[in-house]
């Protein structure tokens, strides 16, 4: 027992010639043990848990039960800043889906989609064209909702993975209204509806399909504030005219 506690040679580096002392350096440092692992660098990527891809939404799935698999969602990182959850308001039943992109103030302090002047816009537009073409249809006989159910900071853009972790109630909420027509409204709705780059002039006016169900893109209502986006009015509403029919005729 005591050669398990016997001290090592000591090598006696002001005698030894130099070859000497360089070799016993040489085999303490291959002798050496390796260096215990280190726990991974923490980074700020948000893990993409739980994501439901367009078809794959739970047998049966009703709008209360996405609402409440929402929950006090924090699932990333707009849950941060947000006052109210934003989930979706109109008939549950109807033939037509509207979405836009993500509340803006008006919205996040209300908990209701497109309450502020780009709703009131949307209202209008909804109703008023509605009334012209002979369709008896309101606001509250459609389905509106957003592509993320929090309000970006400053109104912003809403991030590819924000626009995933909450795609996946979005798309859920489609599947389990199953409309007859889905209206994207703005280049973000439709790119998280139907993928690519493009923007929405050049989808605009024509038919695309998001899982079998036929999909009309036109141009966001807050776009159509501006005061020289004339010619955009003019297509929003023929592109609405032309949803309408489609639906309700």
């Amino acid at each position: 027992m005591k050669d398990l506690y016997r001290r090592p040679a000591r090598l006696d580096v002001a005698a030894a010639p130099e070859p000497v002392v360089r070799e016993a350096v040489l085999q303490a440092v291959v002798q050496a043990p390796p260096p215990p692992e280190l726990p991974p660098f923490p980074t700020n990527e948000m893990p993409l848990t739980d994501i439901v891809l367009p078809g794959l939404a739970p047998e049966g799935d009703t709008l209360e039960r996405i609402c409440a698999d929402i929950g006090d969602c924090t699932r990333c990182r707009l849950s941060q800043g947000r006052n109210k959850i934003v989930f979706g308001v109109g008939d549950p039943n109807t033939k037509l889906v509207f979405v836009g992109e993500g509340p803006g103030a008006d919205e996040d302090a209300q908990g209701i989609p497109f309450v502020g002047r780009a709703g009131q816009l949307l209202t209008q537009m909804i109703e008023g064209t509605s009334a012209k073409e002979g369709i008896p249809l309101k606001r509250a006989d459609v389905y509106i909702c957003n592509v993320v159910k929090c309000r970006p900071p400053e109104n912003r853009t809403p991030e590819a993975d924000e626009m995933q972790i909450c795609g996946q109630f979005l798309f859920r909420q489609l599947s389990a209204i199953k409309p007859k027509a889905i209206c994207a409204l703005g280049s973000t709705a439709a790119k998280a509806l139907l993928g690519g780059k493009d923007g929405v002039t050049k989808l605009r006016g024509k038919w695309h399909k998001w899982n079998d169900i036929p999909l009309m893109v036109t141009y966001h209502p807050s776009y159509l504030l501006r005061p020289y986006n004339q010619e955009a009015k003019r297509e929003s509403w023929e592109d609405l005219k032309k949803t309408l029919h489609f639906v309700y005729d």
